[in-house]
């Protein structure tokens, strides 16, 4: 798979239940990175919910979607797992976890039955999720003196170009993340509102989200 320019992922995971026939399936998402925090998280739900009879479970890891494991935990294959998968990428999510338990209710529900409920799970987990849009940038900084201060932040906001932090030290230092595209436009019109002397000190580059008014760093 391509890396992406930009996907989704879990900011604050969320709960789904769907019942049918007695049978309880309950969705929970959180965001993981790596397959040790994925084995991680079906573990504690496997303890909570440890009188349920299974715990299938669908995780897609790396911004270019590069790993993806699904099971379906003793249910009939392709049931369960490989339907909360395709939840995932159908939403364009990354780093993303979702499993489902289920509390058997006494009725066989067929594997149609099965898809859907599982699929179901999954999504009204995922609804009751904060999600949050992840986005590659240039983080970096602008250095300019104090009597600079107010044009440059207009231009900030203008080029709509998030900063994390200002210093108050010699000089004004603008902690910021470039989005991406930018850099070349945010040097041309810092060189011309500030005859060239100004321009991005790059220090490298960063996924990152807004989620609830703050910037979040991956």
């Amino acid at each position: 798979m391509a890396e992406r320019n930009a996907y989704f992922t879990i900011y604050r995971g969320g709960t789904g239940e769907v019942v049918e026939k007695k049978s309880r399936f309950i969705g929970e998402t959180a965001r993981v990175t790596d397959e040790e925090q994925a084995a991680a998280f079906v573990e504690g739900i496997r303890k909570h919910y440890y009188d349920a009879r299974h715990h299938c479970f669908a995780y897609v890891i790396g911004a270019d979607g590069k790993l993806m494991r699904a099971a379906d935990d003793g249910e009939p294959q392709g049931t369960a797992g490989k339907p909360m998968l395709e939840v995932l990428t159908g939403r364009g999510l990354a780093n993303t976890i979702v499993v489902v338990t289920r509390y058997f209710g006494g009725t066989l529900l067929g594997t149609g039955g099965l898809v859907r409920c599982y699929t179901a799970a999954a999504q009204a987990a995922l609804d009751n999720s904060v999600i949050v849009e992840k986005k590659p940038g240039t983080r970096g900084v602008v250095r300019a003196e104090y009597a600079e201060i107010g044009k440059l932040q207009y231009l900030f906001n203008e080029l709509q170009i998030p900063v994390l932090d200002t210093l108050y030290e010699a000089s004004v230092v603008f902690d910021l993340i470039v989005p991406p595209g930018q850099t070349g436009r945010l040097n041309k019109q810092l060189a011309e509102a500030t005859a060239g002397r100004i321009s991005l000190e790059k220090s490298g580059e960063v996924w990152y989200a807004e989620a609830e008014g703050k910037i979040i760093l991956e």
